[in-house]
């Protein structure tokens, strides 16, 4: 039996950090909105390295209010990608807008530049274009988008940038952490992410006071000080244990997402010569492997294969969000977006997480190869 995933080894490793801080939380009797959400969103936001952050619910809740802050509204359009987590696109569609999808690069799975680039210029008359407001490139599974790129486009066309980092944390673009291009980045601490609570959990970095201030707001009931609400706002506030778990996870995150990579490297040793196609890693980029993707023509009954031999996988993503019953009134048909949709019919992710053993990555390898050979 290969998990696909196994998170008691690593709470194990430090648990007693853990049960600390949350003995900490319990013993000061305050679990909302205190001292260890402060100290985090200051330690994250210092991170990833911008100026501010905003400890919020859910990754979800980030994409949601930061596009609310930036003043995302009905009738406004955010381009993004429909090879992702659903929530990129309910994020843009609760502020009242509409999502526009665009295809992907099929070695990254990210934003195609020139999918991008295509669709802005299509929008050649002023009324048409003007609808355009944003965009919100989508680091998937780890790997950075484009972001010069994407920066170049946003800057010609006057759009707002605004990252979904859920599955970046501390992944790199020439340099730079994902998340910290656009006006705001945003991140989920879902429990599986690279850097996870214990339980949901979400956060949004930006360098801009004004949006840092507006966020606070709209986080908790729009409310400047006790019982004064200056805007209409929600309650998606990070819990005290939440921050306080995460605090600790922070000070191990690079050590994690370097782990990953070493094991990324080990698969993709053990799968040479399967036919199976691995994960890339561009120049410029340190990729963190949020997930371990392989893709072969033959996915489904891989999967079968392998779940057969008692090794866990996943597909993230098997329906691309432009062909699912709930945006069906966005008027998309099956064959609009081709690498996205071929993608999704091949994808597979395979076990992965830092404390995945050795011998797990052999047995896993050579379980996809003997299959690929018609063993």
């Amino acid at each position: 039996m290969v998990p696909f995933i196994d998170l008691t080894r690593q709470y194990k490793a430090i648990e007693e950090e853990i049960l600390s801080a949350t003995r900490r939380v319990f013993e000061k009797g305050r679990f909302i909105l205190g001292e260890e959400v402060s100290a985090f969103e200051e330690e994250f936001a210092r991170y990833c390295g911008v100026r501010y952050g905003v400890g919020v619910n859910s990754g979800t809740d980030g994409l949601y209010l930061a596009l609310k802050a930036a003043g995302i509204k009905q009738g406004d359009e955010v381009i993004t990608v429909a090879n992702s987590f659903v929530a990129s696109a309910i994020a843009i569609s609760f502020t009242g807008a509409r999502p526009l999808f665009v295809d992907i690069d099929p070695e990254t799975y990210n934003i195609d530049l020139n999918a991008l680039e295509g669709l802005l210029k299509k929008r050649r008359t002023k009324e048409r274009r003007g609808m355009i407001k944003a965009i919100l490139p989508v680091h998937l599974y780890g790997h950075p988008a484009e972001m010069e790129g994407i920066m170049d486009l946003a800057r010609r066309y006057h759009l707002l940038v605004i990252e979904d980092a859920c599955q970046a944390h501390g992944a790199e673009f020439r340099g730079k952490k994902a998340g910290s291009f656009g006006v705001m980045g945003c991140f989920s601490f879902y429990p599986t992410k690279n850097l996870g609570g214990s339980g949901d959990g979400g956060f949004v970095i930006t360098d801009d006071h004004k949006l840092y201030e507006k966020l606070r707001l709209l986080r908790c009931y729009g409310e400047k000080k006790k019982y004064r609400h200056i805007l209409q706002g929600g309650n998606s506030r990070l819990d005290e244990i939440q921050a306080a778990i995460l605090r600790v996870k922070l000070r191990y995150l690079d050590q994690w997402n370097e782990q990953r990579r070493k094991k990324a490297l080990l698969y993709k040793k053990r799968l040479e010569g399967s036919g199976v196609i691995c994960p890339v890693e561009k120049d410029g980029v340190r990729h963190v492997y949020h997930l371990f993707v392989i893709r072969s023509k033959r996915r489904n009954s891989l999967q079968a294969s392998l779940k057969e031999k008692g090794i866990e996988t996943l597909i993230h993503y098997p329906i691309p969000i432009h062909l699912q019953e709930a945006y069906n009134d966005l008027g998309y048909r099956r064959g609009d977006f081709p690498v996205t949709e071929k993608c999704a019919r091949e994808i597979l992710s395979l076990p992965f997480f830092p404390e995945l053993s050795q011998r797990e990555i052999d047995e896993v390898g050579d379980r996809v190869k003997n299959f690929c050979k018609g063993r």
